[in-house]
């Protein structure tokens, strides 16, 4: 951390409130001795922050290996010019950009809390320590690194290979498959920040949604109502090695 979280309050790890994952659950320390893990987070504080908390900002190199308990982290690049998209979504229970925490280089995006969120942090040099003397620990990293990169080649194949409309309409049926609403689809932050994830402008992504109101849905405000799925889905064609499991850290 680089003193973004400048009035947050800390929390020692046996202070996390119900709902959080706690430490010992992550997939980070299954599997590890528990000497190990102990050693470990001897090395590491619980923090809860608020919404509109900046962790960290591009360029700056890390001091911790954060990662998600609760809540969610989105990550943001930002240009020369000053324009800034969103990249993904980081949530419980993802390491928050390791590349950067095992090589000790600068962030590449800026990470910022879009609602109250808690997050395990341990020392950068820490968890390198550890990272470089335990196999086990060194193996789940490397599954987390796998995990994000495949995510991040499903992304980049969504933003070239479709359509704005496609690119939209997908997002729709991956947020109601994620809302456990087939018939609606909720969005969950203003349109801005979605479009700006999905690589279009906020005026693309209102034409996307009036242009796919003939392929079966219908928009009141924030909700879309999805009226006919199937023809939906033939509208902007779902594909599994897209729109599958490793994909589904986009801002649903």
């Amino acid at each position: 951390m680089t003193g973004r979280l400048k009035s947050e309050k800390k929390y020692l790890l046996d202070e996390m409130t119900r709902g959080d994952m706690a430490p010992e659950e992550l997939p980070l320390f299954r599997g590890l001795p528990a000497s190990r893990r102990a050693e470990l987070l001897r090395h590491a504080m619980v923090h809860s922050v608020s919404p509109g908390t900046v962790l960290f900002e591009q360029g700056d190199v890390p001091n911790f290996q954060l990662v998600v308990l609760a809540g969610s982290a989105q990550l943001f690049g930002r240009s020369a010019e000053g324009r800034e998209v969103l990249i993904e979504a980081a949530r419980a229970p993802d390491l928050i950009i390791p590349a950067a925490v095992l090589t000790d280089a600068p962030y590449l995006m800026q990470a910022r809390v879009p609602e109250p969120s808690r997050f395990l942090l341990i020392h950068a040099a820490a968890f390198r320590a550890a990272v470089d003397a335990d196999p086990l620990l060194a193996h789940a990293v490397i599954g987390s690194l796998a995990h994000q990169f495949r995510r991040m080649v499903r992304q980049i194949k969504n933003l070239k290979l479709r359509t704005a409309t496609q690119r939209v309409g997908c997002y729709l049926l991956a947020l109601s498959k994620r809302q456990g609403t087939p018939d609606r689809a909720v969005l969950p932050f203003e349109k801005t920040l979605i479009a700006s994830e999905l690589g279009i402008t906020r005026e693309s992504f209102s034409r996307a949604l009036s242009s796919l109101g003939q392929s079966g849905i219908r928009v009141d405000g924030q909700t879309i109502a999805i009226l006919d799925a199937r023809r939906l889905a033939a509208a902007c064609t779902p594909d599994p090695l897209i729109d599958g499991a490793d994909a589904g850290d986009f801002l649903i």
